[in-house]
């Protein structure tokens, strides 16, 4: 923590010399934006000071009590050593904070898409397996869990599901579920007990607000129709399905779910804002992935993140190389097992990319 605070050191100074610079106290404009930047930099720089400080005075302290005979004088250098490493705690998570400031998505709700992927009836078995997943672990953190539309297969699984998930933090806790997840097991309607491989598609989207994608009309065509196949039999008789249509981009959304045309229709809006909105999100990080000549790993939804087994009751997360043999508890919807050892991770390879872009 105190290296890659230091290594704000180096910009701090040249900042500081820039600020001096006769040429840029000159330009207003100029000297604003290196003003600005001192500023952040230095909340780098004195914290880096301050921890290095009290690091320093915590060696003395223990030092002394180790070479203190006086029982009195022990004891006090017992409570000094006990209050400095509050206080370096405190500055360490100051320090973690800022060289991994929160992502302001975090605290946005969720729109979840789950999609059969390659492995035919039994993909979609599958993807009513992860559905009942996120929705078990919804209710364990008190989340509400909405479907917005659904597509059933013949056996009673998802061609589709998108669900709308609101509580605290949902993006920030399922943002790296994003992503292909393959499963491997004997499939139900397989006969003669061979072990197929399938896999499922999982889009974590953060809810998007009006005023973040102002979506112009002219750029939509909607178009209405009549509701059919597993789920629509009670509202096939009107044209109450809604197929919303965005120009520019070429996104579809289609929603017939409910029986109103206006409430699938607003629902198919609500879809694709959140879709628009990580579209611009993602092309955002690419353009900075370049920049630094390095991709910031994100949950791409292209890549394979997950293997579940069942034979051999087996979970493995691919980007941490982790595996737990605990696949039918987290199937119920223990998922922090999982998700913890992740938010960890990126964590840490975003403080390391942090550290790289001050070098």
């Amino acid at each position: 923590m105190l290296d890659k605070l230091k290594s704000y050191l180096p910009r701090h100074q040249a900042l500081a010399e820039k600020l001096a610079d006769p040429d840029i106290v000159g330009k207003r404009d100029k000297y604003m934006a290196v003003s600005k930047e001192f500023a952040e930099v230095s909340e780098f720089v004195n914290l880096y000071h301050g921890l290095k400080k009290a690091m320093d005075d915590l060696n003395g302290a223990r030092e002394l009590c180790d070479a203190e005979e006086d029982s009195e004088m022990i004891a006090m250098a017992e409570a000094e050593i006990e209050r400095l490493e509050q206080r370096i705690r405190e500055m360490e998570a100051q320090a973690d904070e800022l060289l991994n400031p929160p992502d302001p998505f975090d605290g946005k709700n969720v729109i979840l898409e789950i999609r059969a992927g390659t492995g035919g009836e039994e993909a979609g078995l599958f993807a009513a397996d992860l559905f009942r997943m996120y929705s078990r672990y919804a209710e364990r953190r008190n989340w509400r869990f909405e479907i917005l539309n659904q597509s059933l297969s013949d056996l009673d699984g998802f061609k589709e599901v998108i669900v709308m998930i609101s509580g605290i933090k949902v993006y920030g806790i399922l943002k790296y579920e994003s992503g292909v997840h393959r499963v491997q097991r004997v499939p139900e309607t397989e006969a003669s007990g061979r072990i197929h491989t399938s896999a499922v598609t999982v889009a974590v989207l953060p809810e998007a607000d009006e005023v973040e994608v102002d979506i112009d009309p002219g750029d939509l065509r909607i178009d209405v129709f009549r509701s059919s196949g597993p789920g629509g039999q009670s509202v096939n008789t009107t044209d109450s399905a809604v197929r919303v249509t965005h120009l520019p981009s070429g996104l579809v959304v289609s929603c017939q779910d409910e029986k109103s045309q206006h409430k699938n229709k607003a629902k198919a809006l609500k879809i694709l804002q959140s879709r628009l909105l990580d579209m611009r999100r993602r092309e955002q990080e690419e353009k900075i992935a370049l920049e630094r000549r390095q991709l910031v790993s994100t949950g791409d939804r292209s890549a394979k993140i997950r293997t579940y087994n069942f034979p051999q009751s087996r979970i493995s997360d691919h980007r941490i190389n982790l595996t737990t043999h605990r696949l039918h508890q987290i199937l119920e919807g223990d998922l922090d097992e999982l998700l913890v050892p992740l938010h960890d991770h990126y964590r840490l390879v975003a403080l390391e990319q942090t550290t790289r872009s001050q070098s």
